[in-house]
């Protein structure tokens, strides 16, 4: 048959047809897929070689204090960024700003490291850029690709006085994104420390997102109006229970150059006042990336200034403990307002082969328990350790909670340490081979015994109000119902309350009493085997109805006679006495107490037999063969 045979020449015709249709078919399909079903798919790539995502940081919440004070806001500042591109391309562009920004190569190496981090994230070049280097930057804009420029709110802290109490707001770190803060992009900002850090997630609120056009260099051409921008939210505003002016107050009085921390505490609610602690430092260093210079200026220095010694840093609790002991004798019946110890001090005490001193050499006679505590007569409290015993001494400071934390809404708080129970001489000294002599040591504040200034400020809260612990709080109450009470009856939380108003009016203290205010409070002096002996003081006023306490803690200030008009003083302030009366009272250091580098001590799980250098002495009471002032 012939190859153009009609019939041949049709059946090639309805091959071809029908591939012609098969192939328009897929072609209508293609189309569909692309332009019906893919159109969300390919206009968002589309876009994206358009468009670049903006992060707008939200404005974190203003921290405030209890009259409206501010202690942390928000200010206005500019912030230098690329947009995402080839490292290449960020390494030339950084090196046409670095002359006018006045960038190093280890800032432009930190930059790039942000870039390989966060691919398709502008990478931050100057997190507080002055206008000057913004207004130069943005008359070479056509010349630099890339460059963003935005007006950001800027964390601002107008008060050093509460640097370590608010904390500080820092770029977060990978280490940190994998743990607390997943949901917070590389480059942002999030608390550190302080209340930054205990409420971050309520101060930072929502990033927002913006979109901006570039052309194929790079180069921003305009803002996409038409793209669907999300506005930031807010963080929530904090208010807190400090009183600003009292803390202010407190930083000028502390002694200059001197380190250690006060606390003030509302007695019948738990609300702190107060919480300084020195020496301070500046925490707007932190917010645009703080310097080398500046970081190795804080993290080396000896003071540690970063440390919040309210609540990160143990002491032996010197004489203010013997309140504590006072009340476990009262609690337990043991002593009355007027006993009397067998031996009269003569300067110490024979206890054994040892002889254990009182801080006056001349000695004190023969005391009652109120007199004692004035006096802070060592000898006395030496007889009255004995008389309570090892045993119940342990059970009651465990039961009291001086053995822990207080529960403070602040991050960092370590426990404080205190022997379990016997047990602990067990391990420590061997089975049997320890006497009730280690309670000569316990009942004067000294031995294995190291509190924070919160734990022992709140000690005296109790003795300030009803006998009942209240939690500590900054901003909100702690919702854990606590039943701890010293288990005092009201006679004998009085009898404690004269002791300690014959403490300022007559005893160790009176160089700091006010002609027209009761004071009731301790002095405490703590051995420091590193250089001169820490000075505590805790008072509270008025005596008869207590408004505040606060606690003070100087390190190597020789006594706590020499803290003691710090306190009054603070009391005064904030209670509106006339500031002419309280300024006769002079705080004073002795100027060679210039401290000696020390180590922070660690957290342990338990106490260790070998004691933390700063927290308290080394002294085993199997060694001890005197004992110097505990005043």
């Amino acid at each position: 048959m012939n190859a153009f045979h009609p019939y041949l020449l049709d059946r090639r015709l309805g091959v071809a047809r029908t591939a012609v249709w098969i192939v328009l078919g897929i072609l209508v399909m293609s189309f569909f897929r692309t332009q019906i079903l893919g159109h969300g798919k390919y206009q968002l790539q589309s876009e994206t070689n358009r468009l670049r995502p903006i992060p707008l940081p939200a404005p974190r919440g203003v921290i405030y204090d209890r009259n409206g004070h501010v202690m942390a806001e928000n200010v206005p500042g500019y912030t230098v960024s690329l947009l995402p591109g080839p490292e290449a391309n960020l390494r030339s562009t950084l090196a046409r700003i670095a002359s006018i920004a006045n960038i190093d190569s280890a800032v432009m190496e930190r930059v790039l490291q942000r870039a390989r981090r966060a691919p398709y994230q502008p990478a931050l070049v100057l997190g507080d850029a002055p206008f000057n280097v913004v207004s130069a930057l943005e008359e070479r804009r056509v010349a630099i690709p890339g460059l963003l420029i935005q007006a950001e709110p800027k964390r601002s802290y107008p008060d050093s006085a509460v640097a370590q109490l608010v904390g500080y707001v820092a770029e977060v770190t990978e280490a940190e994104r994998t743990s607390k803060f997943a949901k917070v992009r590389l480059g942002g900002l999030v608390g550190k420390d302080g209340l930054e850090l205990q409420y971050d997630s309520a101060l930072r609120g929502d990033e927002g997102l913006r979109f901006v056009e570039v052309n194929a260099r790079g180069q921003m051409v305009r803002e996409a109006a038409a793209a669907a921008n999300l506005n930031p939210v807010p963080g929530t505003d904090l208010h807190t229970t400090i009183d600003l002016d009292l803390q202010q107050y407190i930083a000028r009085m502390f002694p200059p150059g001197q380190r250690g921390a006060v606390m003030a505490l509302n007695p019948n609610t738990g609300e702190v006042l107060a919480l300084y602690s020195a020496p301070t430092f500046n925490p707007n260093a932190f917010v645009s990336g703080i310097s080398p210079a500046y970081w190795r200026t804080l993290s080396e220095s000896p003071t540690r200034p970063l440390l919040d010694r309210s609540i990160k840093t143990r002491y032996p609790p010197g004489s203010t403990w013997k309140l504590a002991i006072a009340a476990m004798a009262l609690k337990r019946g043991i002593v009355g307002p007027r006993s009397h110890m067998p031996i009269p001090c003569r300067g110490g005490l024979q206890y054994g082969n040892r002889f254990f001193r009182c801080w006056n050499a001349h000695g004190h006679g023969d005391l009652t328990l109120t007199e004692a505590i004035a006096q802070s007569c060592d000898v006395y409290f030496y007889q009255l350790g004995i008389k309570l015993g090892v045993t119940s001494l342990l059970e009651d400071a465990n039961e009291w909670g001086f053995r822990g934390r207080t529960g403070i809404d602040l991050p960092g708080e370590i426990p404080s340490e205190f022997p379990t129970g016997p047990e602990y001489y067990d391990r420590l000294y061997g089975p049997r081979r320890w006497t009730s002599a280690v309670a000569l040591n316990l009942a004067i504040g000294q031995g294995e015994n190291a509190q924070t200034l919160i734990q022992m400020v709140r000690l005296y809260q109790q003795l300030a109000s009803d006998g009942r612990m209240r939690t500590p709080f900054v901003v909100r109450a702690s919702t854990e119902a606590t039943r701890a009470s010293l288990d005092l009856t009201a006679d004998q939380l009085a009898t404690l309350r004269r002791a300690m108003i014959a403490v300022v009016e007559q005893g160790t203290a009176r160089g700091s009493r006010l002609a027209n205010l009761t004071i009731a409070g301790k002095t405490g002096t703590a051995q420091n085997p590193h250089g001169l002996d820490h000075g505590w003081f805790i008072g509270f006023a008025p005596a008869d109805k207590p408004e505040i306490v606060i606690g003070a803690i100087i390190e190597f200030a020789r006594h706590g006679t020499a803290v003691a008009p710090l306190v009054s003083r603070a009391i005064a302030h904030y209670l509106g006495i006339d500031e002419r009366t309280a300024a006769q009272l002079q705080v004073t250091v002795p100027n060679d107490s210039a401290p000696a580098p020390f180590r922070i001590p660690l957290v342990p799980d338990t106490i260790r037999p070998v004691i933390p250098d700063t927290t308290r002495p080394s002294i085993r009471i199997d060694s001890a063969i005197s004992r110097p002032p505990t005043r």
